[in-house]
């Protein structure tokens, strides 16, 4: 690990002042940057505490209905909140299906949108990654990948993005509090990670000392709570990240589908809305035939980025089976296993 100086500031403003010097990285919990690190893949000059600043770690209630979640809440606080968990019982069920309880108790929200890719060519640094080294090539390419991208992937990098939170909330319209040397700014989820094209480098539309303060949802986010699921497939149940997983929700009216919310993880380098997807459920009855018509719309632009081919066809059951539970109805209680595909049948109690 290179030698960095550490900096810890009283308030927003002294944080954004300090990360903007060049070679800065923001230390919230650490659990990713600090694992980069010892690998050689991050070397910040700089590391600019956020830990002791005021007024990041709370969960609010809008005066308008939706929920404001400061950057430092833990993942696992958030996950544990009843008030939240029964009103995004989805994003609920994401956050417990990540990592391992030691890690969503220190773990954070504005962490986990800025976790780097899991590419095991991106944390090797004798290998060749356009996305930690730009211009170098991109080994995945004709190595490893049959866990890489099939959506909105480039020659210059097939990595997916790892976070199981982010799903639900672009599902959501969740959007993001930024505070940086410019003054404050918004920008909805689904715009805040990018996809490669020729800048890999490029994750997030953050700039230079750009720090995230605050995750918003909107009122109409809880309209979805009685019929709200998230499945992820994973090559182990316990701490793994996923193969591929999907989030679903639906607001019924009549027996029918009011509106429709899709998003999928692990198939893109970000969290992928499904906006086709959703706009074929419009007024549509529930059924095994409407939610395979829409997994086929969702990944339709997808193709094979090596050996993964398999992940469309995994990716479309996962959509369709996400749909599925979410019309089953939220279960009372999140499963034992949340967001497995071997979880008890949705709609009992679970223990």
């Amino acid at each position: 690990m290179n030698r960095f100086d550490y900096v810890r500031p009283r308030s927003v403003a002294e944080a954004v002042a300090a990360a903007a010097q060049p070679g800065s990285a923001y230390l919230a919990a650490g659990t990713n940057l600090l694992d980069l690190m010892k690998i050689g893949v991050a070397r910040p000059a700089r590391l600019v505490d956020l830990n002791h600043l005021p007024g990041l770690d709370a969960i609010e209630e809008l005066p308008e209905g939706g929920v404001r979640v400061g950057a430092r809440v833990r993942n696992a606080d958030l996950a544990h909140d009843s008030a939240f968990s029964r009103r995004f019982p989805a994003v609920a069920e994401a956050l417990l299906s990540g990592a391992s309880g030691q890690l969503r108790n220190v773990a954070t929200v504005g962490g986990n949108l800025l976790q780097r890719t899991r590419c095991a060519y991106f944390q090797d640094t004798a290998s060749a990654c356009n996305r930690r080294d730009p211009g170098s090539g991109c080994d995945a390419r004709g190595g490893e990948n049959r866990l890489h991208a099939v959506l909105g992937w480039s020659e210059h990098c097939i990595a997916t993005h790892p976070s199981d939170f982010c799903v639900p909330l672009v599902a959501l319209d969740a959007v993001v509090e930024i505070e940086g040397p410019s003054g404050a700014r918004e920008v909805p989820l689904r715009d805040f990670h990018l996809l490669p094209g020729t800048t890999p480098e490029r994750e997030s539309v953050l700039a230079p000392g750009e720090l995230i303060v605050a995750l918003r949802l909107p009122p109409g986010a809880a309209d979805f709570a009685a019929h709200a699921r998230y499945v992820k497939l994973r090559e182990r149940t316990s701490y793994a990240f996923a193969v591929v997983s999907a989030a679903a929700a639906l607001r019924m009216a009549d027996g029918r589908i009011a509106e429709a919310r899709i998003a999928l993880g692990g198939v893109a380098a970000k969290p992928w809305r499904a906006a086709e997807a959703e706009a074929s459920l419009a007024g549509a009855t529930p059924d095994a035939a409407a939610f395979r018509r829409a997994a086929e719309i969702a990944l339709a632009e997808a193709k094979p980025s090596g050996e993964n081919g398999f992940k469309i066809e995994l990716a479309r059951r996962i959509v369709a089976r996400a749909l599925s539970l979410a019309a089953a109805g939220t279960p009372d209680r999140l499963p034992a296993l949340p967001a497995s595909p071997f979880a008890p049948v949705p709609g009992g109690r679970h223990g």
